[in-house]
């Protein structure tokens, strides 16, 4: 009954890509959905891009092992980066008029400093991707009844994610993950309801997660406290340099909603993820044998609890709300990490070794470096055992330490220049690499260390004597040309035809 359900599903998934890809005319179409996007459509895509696998199976589960002292990554730090970047970059991005995040260091540093964040953003995405890969695999595997084996399920989900993304770019993103946004909402909200009864109450399940201490954040030693400071900044500062969220804000159809757009849908995500925490932590107290869970030795094995309780203790409607819901969150981000970082590596490390491309061959190249990186994302998620939470801290790490302070150094403080750039950039990533391999010093976590070396060298590349000559422009300068830019195409096409294009913001 469930596999005829998941598999119609998929299908309509694939239709409405399908569907939405008729509206892709050009590479912004493509890219920012035309900066046509109405606010709802905006929430829907920053709540449905952020709510993934390791939300529903992952950091639930982690919660249900360790407590709040467990996940202080995803939600909070999650959320704390979208209400961050929507406050201090939404506005200045969409004026700006940029396609990726790229642009913004190729105008504010130069092409050798764009090539290079760009490089390090596409890179952290390899493992952002391969975790949704991985569990769109789990899910697949789990429902076939072990039937499919583990790596050809993972196999077959990431080529479904393929064939939407591949056509349709940004707006089949955009109706997809509305779809998705809807069948989350309702599908988690009812088996969590049916899951409180099934373990007593609402009540009994909180009393028992305070009494087991499960609600204690606060680490007791200096070891927790740094391990909560660590992962607290990758997501909440690794992940504001990250072309999946510029590409949400800047497809809103204006400024305003960029802003509002992202801040909501931040906020929805934060409250709706411990709606999944609290369905784990109920399948405990109701069926305290799962617990056995924990004790395996593969460290991927405790994201099984929700698939296991559903599967063997709930109704057949249970089951299919559950799983679309899952299907959904896994499909609506697995897709957006695979358009993010194709439109970054080929827009800013690729495009300037060809200037002259046209925007047809452009659309092209874009398509054919998406398949590519599918394709490496499946290498890299059927040769790791990390769970998901893991492999999206480790994705956000990379972006924290190389492109985080050149970002908002070159956003707020004018002095930053190129070698700044260039000397944040390497010393970030060299001291993180470094400490990541010998351990880290005194307790420290290597990516604080890194990200501190990464400030260092911003201040000091920038303000000592300039070896490297500034290639960049001022924000005011961008702002300037963008402004000019847009006025220009709306008088050579006429106000009428630039519906969907039009640049609000300025």
């Amino acid at each position: 009954m469930l596999i005829p359900f998941v598999l119609a599903y998929l299908a309509l998934t694939i239709a409405i890509g399908l569907v939405a890809a008729r509206r892709v005319q050009s590479s912004k179409d493509y890219l920012v959905a035309g900066r046509a996007l109405p606010l709802y459509m905006n929430i829907a895509t920053v709540f449905a891009t952020w709510f993934g696998a390791e939300t529903v199976l992952s950091v639930s589960a982690t919660f249900a092992k360790d407590g709040l002292s467990g996940i202080p990554g995803d939600p909070f730090g999650a959320a704390t980066c979208l209400v961050l970047a929507a406050l201090l970059f939404a506005r200045l991005f969409y004026r700006m008029n940029l396609l990726t995040i790229g642009d913004f260091y190729k105008h504010r540093y130069g092409k050798g400093i764009e090539v290079l964040t760009s490089l390090s953003i596409t890179i952290s995405y390899l493992g952002w991707t391969s975790a949704q890969m991985t569990a769109l695999g789990l899910v697949i595997h789990t429902l076939s009844g072990g039937e499919l084996a583990l790596d050809h399920a993972i196999l077959t989900g990431g080529l479904v994610v393929m064939v939407y993304t591949i056509f349709g770019g940004m707006w089949s993103v955009a109706f997809t993950d509305l779809l998705q946004t809807v069948v989350i909402l309702i599908g988690l909200t009812l088996v969590a309801g049916l899951v409180s009864d099934m373990a007593g109450g609402v009540n009994k399940v909180i009393e028992q997660a305070a009494h087991e201490g499960k609600f204690s954040m606060l680490p007791t030693d200096s070891a927790g406290w740094w391990a909560l400071v660590s992962a607290f900044l990758a997501f909440a500062f690794g992940s504001i340099p990250q072309q999946d969220v510029f590409q949400r804000m800047t497809s809103a159809k204006n400024e305003n909603d960029a802003v509002r757009g992202t801040v909501i849908g931040g906020l929805v995500y934060f409250g709706f993820a411990f709606v999944p925490i609290f369905i784990a932590y109920a399948a405990l107290v109701a069926y305290p044998d799962l617990k056995q869970l924990f004790e395996s030795d593969d460290p991927r094995a405790i994201q099984q609890i929700l698939p296991n309780l559903v599967l063997h203790k709930m109704p057949v409607w249970a089951q299919v709300m559950f799983f679309g819901a899952l299907l959904s969150a896994i499909l609506s981000t697995a897709s957006g990490a695979l358009l993010a970082p194709t439109a970054l590596f080929t827009e800013n490390v690729l495009r300037p070794f060809a200037p002259k491309m046209g925007d047809k061959q452009f659309l092209l190249l874009l398509r054919v470096v998406l398949v590519t990186f599918t394709m490496s994302a499946l290498v890299f998620a059927l040769n790791s055992t990390s769970t998901m939470y893991e492999m999206v801290q480790n994705a956000y790490n990379v972006t924290l330490v190389g492109a985080f302070v050149p970002l908002t150094a070159g956003a707020f403080w004018r002095r930053a220049n190129t070698q700044g750039a260039l000397a944040s950039v390497l010393l970030g990533i060299g001291t993180w690499l470094m400490f990541d391999m010998v351990g880290p010093e005194g307790g420290i976590p290597s990516n604080v260390l890194g990200l501190a070396a990464s400030a260092l060298g911003m201040l000091m590349g920038s303000l000592a004597p300039q070896i490297i000559a500034n290639k960049g422009h001022s924000i005011e300068s961008t702002i300037h040309h963008a402004a000019a830019a847009a006025h220009k195409h709306e008088h050579a096409h006429g106000h009428g035809h630039d519906h969907g294009h039009g640049h609000h913001g300025h």
